[in-house]
């Protein structure tokens, strides 16, 4: 068990300075990704807001610092904060920040170097750009969220993942580094407009392409990565269980009809459509006749591309995350621990969301002892 109560830094990012200010979603789970590469992240706060639990697993590795913004004297200590800082994160909706008096262009005032992320669902303008929405409005807009679903039945949200952090956590954390590396060749800090709308499309150029080269149906459930294929899917086992399979390639593909023993007439039905349903249906006894534990004790581990379907709490247990220490404790509770990993600057968790908030002059004492803006 790690026992991490104070920020203690190591990762490829020890150095880089952000100022955060608290937010929901993606915003907050971009800076925990930077912080667990070792940058210093320091979150602005409201004098108002709940103490951050140790169990906010994504609030972890930052000191907070609560200060109310309509104030003038706090908005020139947070200024202070950024002449010292290499980046700042915030996620309110397009024009509340100029209004606080921490626009970029003022910030810029005193920070030339600092670049400055902002993480919104539509970005900083269009019509859309002051209307309220979350993940599922995003990727509705985009166009992602009509392809995931069964095709007679809605689209399916496929949690947060989509929108809030694929979209948005990791082009924004993108977007962040390549302009840090921009303003230490250059001197010059520059806005990054983070918009989930924007990611979620751009995640969807794959999907683009096969539409261009006619190989995308227009419908739920009829492609080759929407469950459509009868090759990649899940399917249920006799304990009502279910499994995930996907060999897309020929030697892969025959290989699980080996291990099912598919009928001979259905192994060359891989991309004949019109034989999909007779090969889905073949493959879904198959799986019936087995318990997920049996299956795995089958198949898992060869090339068939299977994969057992398991909670969060089972995938702990599984023998490969187990192996490669993918949960680890922090003050007993359980986290996830940082990906990617390093081979010369592993990142850690810095401590745990439970801090308590320190103040600005602290911060500040500690940030002055080093030159600004160093590595």
């Amino acid at each position: 068990m790690e026992k991490n109560s104070s920020p203690t830094r190591e990762g490829p990012l020890v150095g880089l300075r952000i100022v955060e200010f608290a937010g929901l979603g993606p915003g907050p789970f971009a800076c925990m990704l930077l912080s667990d590469m070792g940058a210093e992240v320091v979150r602005i706060d409201r004098p108002d807001a709940p103490p951050m639990s140790p169990l906010d697993i994504v609030g972890r590795g930052r000191r907070t610092i609560l200060l109310d913004l309509k104030r003038p004297e706090a908005v020139e200590q947070v200024l202070q904060l950024l002449e010292k800082a290499d980046a700042l994160v915030e996620g309110f909706r397009p024009g509340v920040m100029e209004r606080l008096g921490l626009g970029p262009k003022l910030v810029a005032q005193r920070n030339p170097r600092l670049v400055y992320g902002r993480m919104t669902g539509w970005g900083q303008d269009g019509p859309l750009a002051q209307v309220a929405g979350h993940d599922i409005n995003y990727i509705a807009v985009a166009g992602a969220l009509a392809t995931i679903g069964e095709a007679d039945r809605g689209p399916v949200p496929p949690l947060n993942l989509v929108g809030d952090y694929g979209g948005g956590s990791l082009y924004l954390v993108t977007g962040l580094l390549a302009a840090l590396l921009h303003a230490r060749a250059t001197g010059e800090g520059q806005v990054v407009d983070a918009a989930i709308c924007d990611g979620v499309l751009s995640m969807l150029n794959n999907n683009l392409s096969h539409r261009l080269r006619d190989l995308y149906r227009d419908q739920r459930y009829s492609n080759m990565l929407d469950g459509g294929a009868p090759y990649y899917t899940t399917y249920e086992t006799a304990d009502k269980r279910h499994v995930a399979v996907g060999p897309i390639e020929p030697q892969f593909f025959a290989l699980l009809c080996q291990q099912l023993d598919l009928p001979d007439t259905l192994r060359d039905a891989q991309k004949d459509r019109a034989r999909w349903h007779l090969l889905r249906d073949a493959i879904a006894a198959a799986f019936r006749q087995r318990t997920l534990a049996e299956w795995c004790l089958r198949i898992e581990g060869s090339d068939s591309c299977f994969a057992p379907v398991l909670t969060l709490e089972e995938a702990q247990q599984h023998p490969h995350i187990q192996s490669r220490k993918s949960f680890t404790s922090v003050d007993g509770v359980t986290h996830i621990a940082p990906a990617p990993r390093f081979s010369r600057t592993p990142g850690r968790i810095q401590c745990s969301a439970g801090v308590p908030p320190v103040d600005v002059a602290s911060v500040l004492a500690s940030w002055l002892k080093d030159s600004p803006n160093q590595q």
